[in-house]
């Protein structure tokens, strides 16, 4: 599957989700009670040739970042528990394969869900995180709390979070307070990006999806996808 609407290394990651299973089209009920036309679990990366096309994934987008106006710069990769700790890790290898002048002596750290009461102790694995730059990598944003959890370990660490790096933006708006779905919200990432003047990159949106995908899955499916992002379109 290649396609002109996304870079090569986005269309091979998009295929590794499709041919994996990782990415399903259907109906599926969300934590927000919204029915989606399709589901990504970054779980379903666990066979070794998906872990490296999701490692890749990461990494390139990392390294288009680093080269960006705003460049991404940082010394450890966070992962938080549980998906993200194989994310972090496998995309700390892949970039100190990709490019080890720059990212060979780059670290990961990640949390423990519950703090260790023996041995070294404490709540973090891996790299100290006091004074360091750190971009924190996981799968998804859903409503934020769980990266704004992550951040505020990692800032209780001493840690300087410089930025979030997620596999799929849903572009998908929060829902209102009041139930309302006609309401314009932002969406988690969005909302993310203000509160803290933070970069929340993704290696694919949803447009990335719709656009790779057409003429590679059913019409019914883009469709429904098209009418999906019409529907809860975050105002940001």
């Amino acid at each position: 599957m290649s396609s002109s609407a996304v870079p090569p290394y986005k269309a091979e990651f998009l295929q590794a989700a499709v041919i994996g299973g990782v990415l399903k089209f259907g109906s599926f009920e969300l934590k927000s009670k919204r029915i989606s036309p399709y589901f990504f679990n970054a779980g379903g990366f666990y066979r070794a040739d998906l872990l490296r096309a999701i490692s890749t994934a990461y990494a390139k987008t990392i390294i288009d970042a680093s080269t960006s106006s705003t460049p991404l710069e940082f010394d450890i990769l966070f992962g938080p528990a549980y998906k993200g700790i194989v994310l972090a890790v496998a995309t700390v290898d892949k970039l100190a394969d990709l490019q080890p002048e720059k990212y060979g002596k780059v670290c990961y750290s990640f949390d423990r869900k519950e703090a260790k009461d023996h041995g070294e102790g404490g709540n973090i694995v891996g790299a100290p995180l006091k004074g360091k730059r750190v971009l924190i990598v996981d799968d998804v944003v859903t409503d934020g709390t769980a990266k704004r959890e992550a951040i505020e370990k990692i800032r209780k660490e001493g840690g300087i979070v410089v930025g979030i790096l997620v596999a799929l933006d849903r572009m998908e708006k929060l829902l209102a307070p009041n139930g309302d779905e006609s309401t314009p919200m932002p969406s988690a990432i969005g909302s993310i990006r203000k509160q803290y003047g933070i970069q929340v990159l993704s290696i694919l949106t949803l447009n990335d999806i719709i656009g790779g995908l057409k003429g590679k899955i059913s019409d019914d499916d883009i469709r429904r996808m098209e009418e999906y992002r019409l529907k809860y379109k975050a105002s940001d």
